[in-house]
């Protein structure tokens, strides 16, 4: 049987963190959205279906996996899961038969020939003609359903690795505060003097190369991505960060992808963070409000979502920069490639991709050259390229936005008119 992944025509409910990433690259718990499947699918996917422009760039990340091309399947049975379903809840059906999330396609499991099909509505309109069942099981419909589950998936990640015990470098005055089962860590990982790691609700790895520096505190479930480094940070439960992160200051249930740095004292709590961001010095955001009421979001489109959780905090795009002392709101998005300079007040809840909000209005700044040329600087301190494929991506995404952004840009100008 062959495996394809693919992301639904509802992919803008996942923005910012969607806009250079497919559905199924987005992380919860300790993996992505597409190595869960696989596990639970018991194989490698074959091939994915995905946005036209993210093509090349997944391509580049997964290297053989087949991008909106199904040549693979020809002549097997093929299993289609949609990246939204929560795949430890997946029962692959033993038969040919379509299951269906309302209207969305959630499984497909054919024996029919399915090369030709490139896209979503492809994919659709060939389920249609199948047998049908409803899909009742673990659903991911927006981006902050994926920084809720995350500290169950942590969980379930850890037993599903099935790794416990140190194989790293730990000092004899860092205490285990809870079951040492609950506990992995990864070879050449460093543990410090003065860390507690505390695994009483839930269990902790720290990957290959993770240096915890002192007075650092741990609370399971978490889980540190390699190569990482956590400076006298206070990690609260239910943290999924790395791999090749810098975290200090303080921070609570939330997902920060690869290569962003919160290196200072500052609060991020229930967020979800894309790669390469600098959060500056004192960058904290709030995630509850002070009546205890529900959190809303305002997505890109400017459709505003009750989330119906009273704990949601910040969703920051990739190669987002953010001053010392910026202050954001609950429920705040903060889009691709954004730059903020803080004001002494929480920033508006919505700031287009590739804006500068400066002066407390939002302006083009720069540009977009200005921008990527940055990133291409930040990317070389690590040692890693900003491929062909990357900038691609970003430039196709400040078109995407470009009217957006110049909504909110019109609107600082006449502020500051006003002003005058």
């Amino acid at each position: 049987m062959k495996l394809v992944v693919f992301e639904d025509d509802q992919s803008s409910q996942f923005l910012p963190i969607a806009w250079v990433r497919a559905v199924f690259e987005l992380k919860c718990g300790a993996t992505t959205l597409m190595a869960k499947i696989e596990r639970a699918a018991g194989r490698t996917a074959d091939a994915c279906l995905a946005r036209d422009y993210l093509t090349r760039v997944i391509g580049r990340r997964y290297g053989k996996l087949r991008v909106n091309n199904l040549a693979a399947t020809k002549g097997d049975e093929t299993l289609f899961v949609n990246a939204r379903v929560g795949a430890h809840g997946l029962k692959i059906p033993a038969e040919a038969v379509a299951g269906w999330q309302g209207s969305v396609l959630a499984f497909w499991r054919t024996r029919g020939d399915v090369t030709g099909i490139r896209d979503y509505g492809g994919l659709t309109a060939a389920a249609r003609k199948a047998d049908s069942a409803g899909y009742s099981g673990p659903w991911f419909e927006y981006i902050w359903d994926l920084m809720l589950a995350s500290p169950h998936e942590i969980a379930h990640d850890f037993e599903a690795a099935g790794r416990s015990g140190i194989d790293g470098d730990m000092h004899d005055n860092v205490t285990v505060y809870g079951p040492r089962e609950r506990l992995y860590i990864g070879p050449e990982a460093n543990i410090q003097p003065f860390v507690c790691i505390d695994t009483r609700n839930g269990p902790v790895t720290i990957e290959p190369g993770v240096d915890v520096h002192p007075f650092t505190r741990i609370e399971g479930p978490c889980y540190v991505g390699a190569k990482s480094i956590l400076l006298g940070a206070k990690v609260r439960e239910g943290c999924s960060i790395g791999p090749m992160c810098r975290v200090g200051g303080e921070v609570e249930e939330s997902i920060i992808h690869g290569y962003s740095n919160k290196y200072h004292d500052g609060f991020l709590g229930h967020a979800y963070v894309g790669e390469w961001v600098n959060l500056g010095a004192l960058t904290t955001n709030s995630d509850l409000k002070n009546d205890y009421s529900t959190v809303s979001v305002m997505l890109p489109g400017h459709q505003t979502i009750d989330t119906g959780s009273t704990k949601v905090g910040s969703f920051i795009g990739d190669h987002v920069k953010t001053s010392i002392g910026t202050l954001l709101n609950t429920g705040t998005i903060v889009g691709t490639m954004a730059v903020l300079v803080a004001t002494g007040s929480p920033l508006p809840k919505y700031i287009p991709a590739f804006a500068w909000f400066l002066n407390g209005v939002v302006s083009k700044g720069f540009g977009a050259n200005a921008l990527i040329d940055t990133a291409r600087t930040a990317m070389s301190r690590r040692k890693v390229e900003l491929s062909a494929e990357d900038e691609q991506v970003l430039r196709h995404v400040h078109e995407l936005t470009a009217e957006d952004r110049m909504e909110y840009v019109r609107k600082g100008r006449r502020m500051l008119t006003k002003g005058r």
